[in-house]
């Protein structure tokens, strides 16, 4: 059986897909996103499939392979044979014909599509990878499910045999590196396959995927299961000819471009009347995680999980999570539960289809890393940068943290906080990252990391307080006091006029005296003074907010087009032409700070449905492009019918974006597409977890921190 290049594959299937689609006409609940999360737990398993016009086949699992999120193939494949025909039900394999989609919902973890086959069965198939905000044993454990129910549709018993795979294409970057594997069963039963990369590079990336680690796909091993390693077009072509698999493994360890070696199953399911379920597992276990610049200098950090369990394959790691699916659904639907109808009560359901897109990919940026004494939550700046920790991208992902588990961002802050009060870090403003590139927090002894200082000291202040009011940890603050104090006499001195620099929006350039920069250094002056008197330092406190309020009465004579009809703040002092998402003005709500009078708020939120456009309100006046975490802190503290215009704005952008990748933030307000070169850069990124800003507020109001 010949297969054609895998370039031409995608192609043909794409096309193929497209015309299948429309002849199915599946239907997409809460909405056709632009990219599907398949099994997305970590910034290395991250696997998609590429849904929207633009390099997509419109969001039909048959008919092309998924893909990691920088846009490679990552194939994973899957096959059935109903009464000696078969079909493809994933991926884009040469011979069969694809299956009839009929629907496809996603929720917060699962993405769950309902498929026609022949007319005899129906499968309904399940990708759950779970959050588990509360739980930071399962939540470490870089692992996702693939459940797959058959049954029969026309009420008759048909002869059933199930087929999947994984290329070695999961295990690195670079397809010409040589890949190696076996196969096994753990002692209670868990049959697998474990892929790798041959020579180990510890800490490396290859187009941002790991080049170390040990990737596992596994299934129970029950009667009528047979596996077989090698290359696709032998272990594929076995199972369209013969429903089954030879149970042999190819030793010829070689490239993983070289005759593409994949790693399947195939389960023969019998005479099927009823319903049937299978279940299947892949993950990535690296017992190294990250390389820190902490208090003791360079150090190699472990996945949090090696505390936990002794090996990767015994009976409390591989086995341990195949065995904790029931738990892990329960969980997983609790949380669904409780995103969807918050969702809703902030928002409405345009807000939920928002926020359940939004969840795994938020925190398919972060691992869990240390041991039982001490843990550390690290994140990758996915796309745009690649650095660590990067602390402008924290803050707008930060609230779905303050939303589900406050203790989180904790974890987050730590390693900045370590690395810098160590004297690792020369400057006496904030760092920008941990370091250049993930997952290397080596920080930068030199002090040359991306200049942001009055952006970086504001988040880290505003986030240490929002952390602490949230969690009710006072000692958090006492034990950071001096490097705030530290950060809080940087603001003091450049916040009110900033000098030229670039904020976090640094694509867009830097400019002098920006107005909602300034307002964010104001408000981190104003964070501090409540820092000072949560901790005693009474006359600090007295100090800062009495800055504080003047700089805002200043800003106030700064910033605002008054006599512009209607008034609004503008991009930089006196440019009264102007304007932009006055997206900072977020904080002082969300710490209860009420520094900022309400009219500034009532303003603005009169203002922004004046320049909106079909997909929401452009970042500012230089560009049509917008960004959606900012159009949702914006949302969080608008006024009702600015709220549902910039909701429903960014709602009918996931439904109609052209753009084909996990969520970008930064798209065209105006076209919902990409906004111009550079920009397909911006996707995938955590900072969606900024879509979370209402309900973040709402949790804010519970724990009564404001009104």
């Amino acid at each position: 059986m010949k297969f054609l290049s895998r370039a031409l594959v995608v192609v043909c299937a794409t096309f193929f897909g497209s015309v299948v689609g429309d002849a199915a006409a599946s239907t997409f609940s809460p909405a056709r996103p632009p990219a599907i999360p398949l099994a997305v737990k970590s910034p290395y398993l991250s696997t998609w499939l590429y849904a929207g016009s633009d390099g997509g086949n419109g969001g039909y699992l048959a008919g092309q392979w998924s893909q990691f999120w920088a846009g490679q193939v990552a194939a994973w494949t899957g096959m059935i044979r109903v009464d000696g025909t078969t079909y493809t039900w994933m991926g884009a394999p040469t011979g069969p014909a694809l299956v009839t989609q009929k629907s496809f919902e996603y929720t917060s973890t699962k993405s769950v599509f309902t498929m026609d086959v022949g007319g005899l069965v129906e499968m309904n198939i399940t990708f759950l990878s779970t959050l588990t905000p509360d739980d930071q044993k399962r939540q470490s454990l870089i692992f996702s499910y693939l459940d797959v129910g058959v049954q029969s549709l026309d009420g008759n018993s048909h002869d059933v045999q199930l087929y999947t795979d994984i290329s070695a294409e999961w295990v690195s970057g670079d397809h010409s590196a040589v890949a190696q594997w076996d196969q096994g069963t753990t002692r209670d039963g868990i049959s697998y396959h474990k892929v790798y990369r041959q020579t180990q590079l510890l800490f490396s990336e290859t187009a941002d995927q790991a080049d170390w680690g040990y990737w596992y796909y596994a299934t129970k091993k029950v009667h009528g299961l047979s596996f077989q390693s090698g290359s696709d077009s032998t272990v594929r072509g076995n199972f369209q000819s013969n429903g089954n698999l030879t149970n042999t493994k190819d030793v010829d360890y070689r490239a993983i471009n070289a005759q593409y070696p994949v790693f399947g199953f195939a389960h023969d399911l019998g005479k099927i009347s009823g319903s049937v379920s299978t279940l299947y597992t892949i993950g990535l276990a690296q017992e190294q995680a990250i390389q820190f610049d902490g208090a003791s200098g360079v150090v190699p950090l472990t996945s949090l999980w090696t505390s936990q369990f002794s090996s990767e394959t015994d009976a409390m790691k591989l086995s341990f999570v195949y065995n904790d699916f029931n738990t892990a659904s329960k969980t997983a639907a609790a949380l669904d539960s409780k995103i969807s109808s918050e969702s809703i009560g902030a928002g409405g359901q345009d807000y939920l289809t928002i926020t359940s897109l939004a969840a795994r990919q938020a925190f398919g940026a972060l691992q869990l890393v240390g041991n039982s004494t001490k843990q550390y939550l690290f994140l990758k700046e996915i796309s745009s940068d690649g650095n660590v920790q990067t602390v402008d991208v924290i803050f707008p992902f930060h609230p779905i943290l303050l939303y589900l588990k406050p203790e989180l961002l904790k974890l987050l802050l730590d390693p900045l906080f370590e690395n810098q009060e160590s004297g690792q870090y020369p400057n006496t403003y904030s760092m920008h990252d941990l370091g250049g590139s993930y997952p290397n927090a080596t920080g930068h002894t030199d002090g040359n990391d991306e200049k942001q200082p009055l952006e970086e000291c504001g988040n880290m202040l505003i986030m240490t307080l929002a952390y602490s009011q949230r969690a009710q940890d006072k000692a958090y603050l006492t034990q950071h006091y001096n490097i705030l104090k530290q950060w809080t006499q940087y603001l003091i001195a450049e916040a009110l006029i900033p000098a030229d620099q670039i904020s976090t929006d640094d694509f867009a350039g830097s400019l002098s005296n920006q107005t909602n920069l300034a307002l964010k250094g104001i408000i981190g002056i104003e964070a501090m003074a409540v820092i000072a008197n949560l901790t005693g330092n009474t006359a600090d406190s007295s100090n800062y907010t009495s800055i504080a309020h003047d700089y805002i009465s200043k800003w106030q004579d700064y910033g605002i087009a008054h006599d512009a009809v209607p008034p609004h703040t503008t991009l930089g002092y006196g440019l009264n032409d102007t304007h932009g998402l006055l997206y900072n003005l977020y904080s002082d709500q969300e710490l209860g700070l009420k520094l900022v009078p309400q009219a500034v708020y009532d303003m603005q939120s009169a203002f922004y449905p004046t320049v909106a456009l079909p997909y929401g309100v452009p970042l500012d006046t230089r560009h049509n492009y917008t960004k959606s975490d900012w159009e949702m802190f914006t949302a969080a503290i608008a006024g009702d019918e600015t709220k549902e215009l910039l909701i429903k704005a960014l709602a009918a952008f996931i439904g109609a974006t052209t753009t084909s990748v996990p969520e970008t933030d930064l798209y065209s307000a105006a076209t919902g597409g990409w906004p111009g070169e550079g920009a397909g850069s911006f996707k995938a990124r955590p900072v969606i977890g900024g879509h979370f800003a209402l309900l973040a507020l709402e949790a804010q109001v519970e724990a009564g921190i404001h009104n």
